[in-house]
């Protein structure tokens, strides 16, 4: 994995920088205030892991969805395209990248209704989803062209368990399991701050076992192996700090209370989301094929 990745577009390509993040989300930032950015993008990552579980798709797409998502809007503001709009589109593609097959177009729209309908009355006002089908294609386009199509992605989930399996000699045997899937649960998630934007898979899941270990109280079995690692510590510590920051701010986040205020401030795009003659409110209706 570790050589695929670093002649990949991934690395090359999509790896940024926190100063030229910050530049980029200047305006939103100015608007909303840090604190009240990272709670949108926390509420989204929150929307696509609940699309996906809806869906039934692996993790695997639900965290190239969330990617996708995170990196059109490292380069747009939220005002560009609506993140209402973005995350379903985000789930739709990373399902064809990801090799799950491709989700047929009114299972998609009949999922953003119940889940939204569902799971987030509150904070948008028992409204429906307002998009079709159509939105979706258009938004994907713009969505791959922002990209450049660089669509492959590394994931942490992959060298965690190298690293599980590296380290798992017979005294940690027992912790290993305990171990390995409270770190998952890390690597899911970082899926809610920048550090999928910021750093190398292969770094996000040393952090992970690192948090892992922590709190599970086993730092003296595994220190040896930490200490074994030729790795940059201090990019692991900032890892660590920007999960345990998103944790500081979960334990006063409360989702239903804030977010219908924080979406009503949200800069909206300025277009109404386009929709052909054609496409009427039926036009999420599949072609029978089920796909595009």
């Amino acid at each position: 994995m570790a050589g695929n990745f670093w002649h990949s577009s991934h690395y090359s390509q999509w790896l940024l920088n926190r100063q030229d993040l910050y530049r980029e989300r200047k305006v939103d930032l100015e608007l909303l205030g840090e604190e009240d950015y990272m709670k949108i993008t926390i509420f989204f990552a929150n929307l696509i892991q609940a699309l996906g579980e809806q869906l039934k798709v692996r993790q695997q797409v639900i965290a190239t969805a969330t990617i996708f998502f995170k990196r059109f809007y490292a380069r747009n503001p939220v005002q560009s395209i609506d993140p209402l709009l973005m995350a379903p589109t985000a789930v739709f593609l990373a399902s064809k990248v990801e090799e799950f097959g491709v989700i047929s177009n009114s299972r998609l729209i009949s999922t953003c209704q119940t889940v939204i309908k569902n799971k987030y009355s509150i904070p948008y006002k028992n409204a429906e989803f307002p998009y079709r089908i159509q939105n979706v294609l258009e938004c994907e386009f713009h969505l791959l062209e922002m990209m450049d199509c660089c669509l492959i992605l590394y994931h942490p989930y992959r060298p965690l368990l190298q690293y599980i399996a590296d380290a798992s000699t017979e005294d940690k045997s027992e912790d290993a399991n305990q171990i390995l899937s409270l770190a998952w649960k890390v690597i899911n998630d970082s899926l809610r701050t920048d550090v999928p934007l910021l750093f190398p898979p292969y770094q996000i899941a040393l952090a992970a076992l690192h948090i892992a270990i922590v709190f599970k109280g086993k730092e003296s079995r595994w220190s040896q192996w930490f200490s074994e690692l030729n790795v940059d510590l201090e990019k692991i510590m900032e890892i660590t700090k920007q999960i345990m920051s998103l944790y500081e701010l979960l334990k006063t986040y409360d989702e239903k209370q804030e977010m219908q205020g924080l979406l009503e401030r949200m800069p909206k795009p300025k277009a109404a989301p386009s929709r052909p003659p054609s496409q009427g409110p039926d036009a999420d209706r599949d072609s029978k094929s089920g796909g595009h």
